[in-house]
């Protein structure tokens, strides 16, 4: 019985240090996506950081000039300072006229490039 015992003790060892490599084996992998990722996000931050000193500084700049100059109020003040927020209507009217101009494209440029006998032709069947 205890010949038996020490066989699945031996076993079990045998087994789990197998899944110990396996897991270190896998956790490379995670290793290196995971500082992937942390680099592209470190990367990111950094580049929106200094993106943003830059338009906080011309703004301060821009107001410093409006105070000396007495020209600045509260309504400037506020619209100088405000976030600007994304809205959904200027990206629909862009995709509407990227829209329109392939339909546009689509219609003259087969007149443009077609030879002039059919273009009387689609033109006296229309």
């Amino acid at each position: 019985m205890s010949n038996k015992l020490e066989k699945t003790s031996d076993e079990l060892e045998q087994t789990l240090a197998k899944q110990l490599e396996m897991l270190k084996k896998e956790s490379e992998e995670w290793l290196k996506v995971g500082a992937v990722v942390a680099v592209g996000v470190l990367l990111t931050y950094g580049i929106v950081k200094v993106t943003r000193k830059k338009k906080v500084k011309t703004t301060d700049k821009a107001l410093e000039v409006l105070e000396k100059e007495g020209l600045l109020n509260e309504d400037i003040k506020k619209r100088l300072t405000k976030p600007k927020g994304s809205s959904f209507w200027p990206n629909l009217t862009q995709r509407l006229l990227i829209l329109g101009l392939a339909m546009a494209k689509e219609k003259l440029f087969v007149d443009m490039f077609a030879p002039p006998a059919e273009v009387k032709e689609r033109e006296e069947g229309k």
